[in-house]
């Protein structure tokens, strides 16, 4: 069965490029075109495709807005092909924060040049696996084991704030860490499925939406209180007995690099001190398992609730395995984690129960 692909974009040399490329790949058929937002919209109502290329600058209505429209009025996946990715990251995000699913620079064809063609069909196929696989559940990536710090004492680490995010989670983040103080006696460590040339840009954009410090999680790196660590794609984030972080190798066959399943198991493994897993936003399973495995270590653990939520797949997954002990709004999250980590609650010997519900 073809995948029906819609095109969005008032660049008509992209739209050739783009129906160039799906001309020449089985399983695709481009059923229409749009020049704009409003047409897009309009279009996605009359018949709705699997998979649209969005372009983010437009006339009339933009990239950001009809994504935000088609998302709430006939939600398909949304890929986002742009000319402006290195130069417009906070739209970008903005977009993917409304629903859109990636991003990739818009391809280029020419007698001398096939620029990006590659990275999108790449794109494309990753989606495409993304939402056959939509009710798959995940293999168990990382088992957990028996070689956690056996006295079970708290140690000196901080609370350790573990959160995963895919579709819509860029806005999501940057709502939650807005609620979040510099000072208050807990780590932050975000893993937010994304491709490693846009993790920067991600760091610099959540920069702006917090007074925390945000910074890239680097191999060895020790999670620190008032800090907040964003999981890189080069790899699957861990953490080790060490109470360190490293990256371990993906494999071309992982649908999601990095796995929030695979940080969260590993920190529900090794962190011996007080934690907290949020799940956000995402289309998939990813994570459900890990929070589960957290709650089952004493985590405290948070999902975000359907409504609020951009694609309920990640927060509803773990909802129906019993893995959350508090289903929130967005709305509702960043001030309930700023009053469970707050200095005064984290501290002492308080901490577990101001943790428990």
């Amino acid at each position: 069965m073809n995948v029906k692909v819609a095109i969005v974009n008032d660049s008509l040399t992209a739209v050739q490029a783009m129906r160039r490329v799906l001309r020449h790949v089985q399983g695709y058929e481009v059923i229409w075109t749009a020049s704009n937002g409003a047409d897009a919209v309009r279009l996605c109502n009359k018949e709705r495709p699997d998979l649209i290329l969005m372009d983010l600058f437009m006339p009339v209505m933009d990239g950001i807005e009809a994504t935000r429209r088609i998302m709430s009025q006939c939600p398909c996946a949304i890929l986002l092909v742009t000319a402006t990715v290195s130069t417009q990251s906070v739209k970008v995000f903005e977009a993917l924060g409304a629903g859109a699913l990636d991003v990739i620079k818009t391809p280029r064809l020419g007698p001398r040049s096939s620029e990006g063609i590659d990275g999108l069909l790449r794109k494309i196929r990753k989606i495409r696996i993304l939402t056959d696989n939509f009710k798959r559940p995940d293999s168990d990536l990382y088992t957990i084991g028996s070689q956690a710090n056996g006295s079970g004492r708290r140690d000196t680490r901080p609370h350790l704030l573990a959160i995963g995010a895919s579709t819509g989670g860029p806005q999501a983040l940057g709502q939650l860490l807005s609620h979040l103080s510099p000072d208050m006696a807990a780590s932050v460590i975000i893993v937010q499925h994304m491709d490693n040339g846009f993790i920067s840009g991600l760091v610099d954009w959540l920069s702006m939406q917090t007074d925390m410090p945000v910074q890239l999680a680097t191999d060895g790196i020790r999670p620190t209180s008032g800090v907040v660590l964003v999981a890189g794609s080069h790899g699957h984030l861990v953490l080790t007995s060490k109470g360190t972080l490293t990256y371990t190798a993906g494999s071309s066959t992982d649908v999601y690099c990095p796995s929030v399943d695979i940080f969260f198991k590993s920190a529900a493994e090794y962190w011996n001190n007080d934690g907290t897993g949020v799940l956000l936003t995402g289309m998939g399973r990813d994570g459900a398992q890990g929070l589960l495995a957290m709650k089952k270590r004493g985590w405290h653990t948070i999902v975000q609730d359907r409504h609020s939520s951009a694609i309920y797949g990640m927060p509803k997954a773990a909802a129906e395995l019993g893995a959350a002990r508090q289903i929130l709004s967005l709305s509702q999250i960043g001030p309930v984690l700023a009053q469970r980590l707050s200095v005064e609650e984290c501290s002492g010997h308080e901490s577990r129960n101001v943790l428990s519900i």
